[in-house]
């Protein structure tokens, strides 16, 4: 039996749960794979763009191929709603890819969480435009 937890636990309050979105950004941007997927069940279930990701391995090697080719990666989360197990996040992320044409990705995220603290489906909704290196803002 699994007893490890992934603080803070649901049910969230207000407090709790931009602790949650706070933890993610963290470990999203330290751009490492196994990091960012201990954070999500070993069955998570994804949806990012047009990918559906199942369990943490398939986590890491989508992480992998994303951090490959979008360099220079800052991402920002920001809280948008949260009830019990479940929150509403906005994000904003900028990378360069390598032949240095900077991106602004803009989207929502919605994350459930099992009661153990870990995050058991993320649903990810994502636009994305070609900027300017002087127009970044992260």
């Amino acid at each position: 039996m699994n007893t490890a937890k992934r603080y803070p636990l649901p049910p969230f309050n207000r407090e709790t749960a931009q602790q949650k979105v706070q933890l993610a950004e963290d470990a999203w941007n330290s751009k490492d794979p196994v990091a960012v997927s201990k954070a999500y069940t070993l069955d998570t279930e994804w949806r990012n763009r047009t990918d559906f990701i199942n369990g943490r391995e398939e986590v890491q090697a989508f992480l992998r191929r994303k951090w490959k080719t979008e360099l220079d990666y800052k991402l920002k989360k920001e809280l948008w709603g949260f009830r019990e197990n479940r929150m509403a996040v906005r994000f904003e992320y900028e990378y360069r890819n390598y032949k240095g044409q900077w991106f602004r990705s803009y989207g929502n995220e919605l994350w459930e969480f099992d009661e153990n603290g870990f995050m058991r489906k993320r649903f990810a909704s994502i636009n994305e435009l070609a900027i300017d290196e002087k127009d970044r803002k992260l």
